[in-house]
């Protein structure tokens, strides 16, 4: 790919185009003096499409059947001259991406079975096991829930144990069982929601269950840009905190904090480990979403996804003036990601569930928080009257909430504001 020719000016993305993309290359067109064109493919058995279409972000819409890869080439070829880079950043739609990538072959992406192996748990997982033992936990694939089945889970795995689907993403249908009676209580419950929760969440993947060694620990991740020769560069450190830290039967993400406090050498011990499942996978021009568990002085990876990480723009943008969504092209075209050495403050993400699962009778304290000084924005997603459930059951969040200050203390000091101030009821 000639890096000096006009013609090549086209950054496409795959079935969504996320907030603030379309500003990040739009700014950093202007700063190159290069024209730079934003292409938008999407799937044209998508519902909704005129709503998709009514948006000016982007230059070019190519509606495709993804099933079909002669008509996804057909819809690419008089575009070959002049794609500069391609990405997906959307967990569920990797499979889509996988299937574009054939057609692409002069653009600098992932290969189809790196971006396979990270979307499917269970693969990954053998990926790791095959390059290093000591960076992932015991795993094993679920094949039904039988008397039988669950004796070999538990011969294999011991308690307590994570029960969870390969492809899925946001803790949803993810349990921990301490015995058998909550083992057989996870699966008939998983068995029976697991094709709709798929099909909701757009997996075209085959539903599938494993089962994985419970790893008691501080959960921390980091996203990461990977280049064409395996080099990988590190955004700071995120701790989350999930739902059954604070007492809820639930491992939704409840809390996203950057950058840590971690030291220097126990955060290098971390990107060691992160990197070595990146290699595992064979993760090349993408940007990596790493998730890690710290066990005392020993690091595992819980899993990695080739894309950008829930929350990550906003907080990485906030806290250290990264630009996440430029960094993610950056990478592909290759060029080298902008990643400050110092930060300028701390910025944290929370996820609000209910603590028990019914129709939302009342929402009390929205006002309230907004008028806090690490108060950056709110998204509400259920209003009264909408039946909640945990993740675990594939529910989705009351609401979510980005919060920004200079200062660690004061920041932490809102958080317990927030909690004190939340009044929801549940019928």
């Amino acid at each position: 790919m000639a890096q000096g020719n006009p013609k090549k000016n086209i950054i496409a993305y795959v079935v969504s185009l996320p907030p603030g993309a379309a500003e990040s290359i739009r700014a950093y067109s202007k700063r190159e003096k290069q024209k730079l064109r934003i292409m938008l493919i999407i799937d044209s058995r998508t519902k909704g499409k005129d709503k998709i279409k009514k948006n000016k972000d982007f230059d070019i819409l190519i509606e495709v059947d993804f099933s079909k890869p002669h008509k996804i080439a057909s819809a690419l070829l008089p575009y070959q001259d002049e794609l500069r880079a391609i990405t997906c950043r959307t967990e569920s739609h990797m499979a889509k991406f996988a299937a574009v990538l054939p057609h692409v072959p002069y653009l600098r992406t992932p290969s189809t079975e790196s971006i396979e192996w990270a979307s499917d748990k269970l693969k990954m997982r053998k990926r790791f096991a095959l390059y290093d033992k000591s960076i992932t936990p015991k795993y094993t694939a679920v094949k039904e829930n039988s008397k039988k089945e669950r004796k070999r889970i538990i011969e294999k795995i011991g308690f307590p144990m994570v029960v969870k689907p390969a492809n899925l993403a946001q803790s949803l249908l993810v349990s921990i069982c301490y015995h058998e009676e909550e083992l057989d209580k996870a699966l008939r419950s998983s068995f029976r929601k697991i094709k709709k929760i798929y099909g909701e969440n757009g997996r075209t993947e085959l539903p599938t269950l494993m089962a994985e060694e419970y790893m008691e620990g501080t959960m921390y991740s980091v996203d990461a840009y990977v280049n064409s020769r395996g080099t990988v560069y590190f955004c700071p450190l995120v701790r989350t905190k999930t739902g059954k830290e604070i007492g809820h039967d639930d491992f939704y993400g409840y809390l996203q904090m950057t950058p840590t406090v971690l030291k220097k050498n126990t955060v290098e011990k971390a990107r060691e480990v992160a990197e070595k499942g990146v290699h595992a996978l064979g993760l090349r021009n993408t940007t990596a979403h790493i998730e890690l568990m710290k066990l005392e002085d020993d690091w595992k990876i819980v899993e990695i996804g080739a894309r950008v990480g829930g929350f990550r723009p906003k907080l990485h943008q906030l806290s250290c003036d990264i630009d996440h969504s430029l960094n993610d092209v950056l990478i592909r075209l290759p060029k080298k990601p902008v990643i400050p050495k110092k930060c300028k403050g701390y910025a944290a993400a929370m996820k609000w569930y209910p603590k028990k699962e019914g129709v939302l009778t009342k929402l009390q304290g929205i006002k309230k928080i907004q008028e806090l000084k690490s108060f950056v924005e709110i998204s509400e997603i259920k209003k009264l009257g909408d039946r909640c459930r945990f993740a675990k059951n594939g529910g989705k969040a009351v609401f979510k909430m980005v919060l920004y200050n200079k200062d660690r203390a004061k920041l932490l000091a809102d958080i317990r504001r927030i909690e004190q101030l939340v009044d929801i009821k549940i019928k």
